[in-house]
């Protein structure tokens, strides 16, 4: 029977966002239906509110997220009700060039759940990311699901579904950050840290963190940076420069998606290094940098989305690391909330305040 259940929505841009009932149906062929223990509230779902993605209002927000599968719909194999997974807004096909390829974290054809949730109305809901976390249940495709140690915090190991490992990721996957690498990170919010967080775990020997805010440097120094630069200050460009031998960074990581922060990253590597956008820019920007500087250089001009990352492949190391002690997730969530505060938490990580506020359900 589809289950009535509450859930945090957009409904139009702008609009402070409503908590309200919301209809969860049976889970269909491949489709699960999980029960919320925490989700994280991201950027992303900001953007999502003000109309940053599309307009298919109303949208139903959350999506770094834990919990439990509940049930399961015809032809699942991979999850049973009871599991502790993971969400991810990435369910890899198996069948498209990149995975056939055996590249499937570059998956061309991800998928998510067929059937919609909707208000009680019968108004069809938009998942944000395929998800809508912001919930005390919801539907997803089954393979959005990843199993991970149960004992695990789901508060913590949530934040892997997005934000965390997209930085981390970037570091880690696309860049290919190795031991005694020197690596600089522009911009250290939840992402740039986690950033940072991926070099000190893959053994770099100098990590520069670059931001505006105080605050965000002295974050980015507990998760691992060695070094921070306060770029309202100095130059960062000639900082990193000055840290690294007068030759650059091995891989810059611009976690802002600026064209200025892009740049920087550009002129901050050294010759043959790695330049990483992860940052994501808006629709407008524009990018002009000499081609003979490109050509000059050398090296990789690289974009990473979600950290290049396959789920079912780093989610459960990631977590089995943390549940060692040997990746601090737990110092990315700054407050725990109620789903009914969600509206407080955007002003909150509009204003800078926090890495992750979490809704624990």
């Amino acid at each position: 029977m589809p289950q009535q259940v509450r859930g945090v929505i957009a409904r139009a841009k702008g609009a402070p966002v409503e908590l309200v009932d919301i209809v969860v149906p049976d889970p269909g062929p491949g489709e699960v239906v999980v029960s919320v223990a925490a989700c994280g509230v991201c950027h992303t779902d900001l953007t999502y509110r003000e109309g940053g993605i599309n307009d298919e209002y109303p949208f139903l927000l959350g999506h770094e997220a834990a919990g439990t599968v509940e049930s399961v719909g015809e032809g699942v194999e991979t999850v049973q009700p009871g599991d502790y997974v993971v969400l991810n807004w990435r369910a890899v096909c198996g069948n498209c060039r990149a995975c056939k390829r055996g590249r499937p974290q570059y998956c061309f054809d991800t998928f998510n759940a067929e059937q919609k949730m909707t208000l009680t109305d019968g108004t069809e809901l938009s998942p944000a990311l395929g998800i809508g976390a912001f919930a005390d249940k919801t539907l997803v495709h089954a393979g959005q699901c990843t199993k991970v140690d149960p004992t695990a915090d789901p508060a913590v190991v949530g934040l892997l579904g997005c934000g965390v490992m997209a930085g981390l990721g970037a570091a880690v996957n696309t860049g290919g950050v190795s031991r005694g690498d020197t690596v600089a990170v522009i911009g250290c919010g939840g992402v740039g840290d986690a950033a940072v967080m991926g070099a000190r775990l893959a053994g770099a020997s100098k990590i520069i963190a670059v931001d505006r805010d105080p605050r965000k440097l002295d974050w980015a120094r507990d998760l691992g940076a060695t070094h921070t630069v306060n770029a309202s200050e100095s130059d960062s460009v000639e900082e990193i420069r000055a840290l690294t031998g007068g030759f650059g960074a091995d891989v810059v990581i611009d976690a802002v998606g600026r064209p200025e922060t892009w740049k920087e990253a550009f002129y901050a590597r050294d010759l043959a290094g790695t330049v990483v956008l992860v940052g994501v820019p808006t629709p407008e920007m524009t990018l002009e940098v000499p081609l003979l500087d490109v050509f000059g250089r050398g090296g990789s001009l690289k974009s990473s989305w979600y950290g290049d990352c396959l789920p079912e492949r780093d989610f459960p190391m990631l977590v089995d690391l943390h549940q060692q002690g040997r990746l601090p997730l737990e110092k990315f969530v700054t407050e725990r909330i109620k789903l009914d505060e969600v509206e407080e938490a955007f002003h909150t990580m509009h204003a800078g305040e926090v890495l992750r506020s979490v809704v624990v359900l």
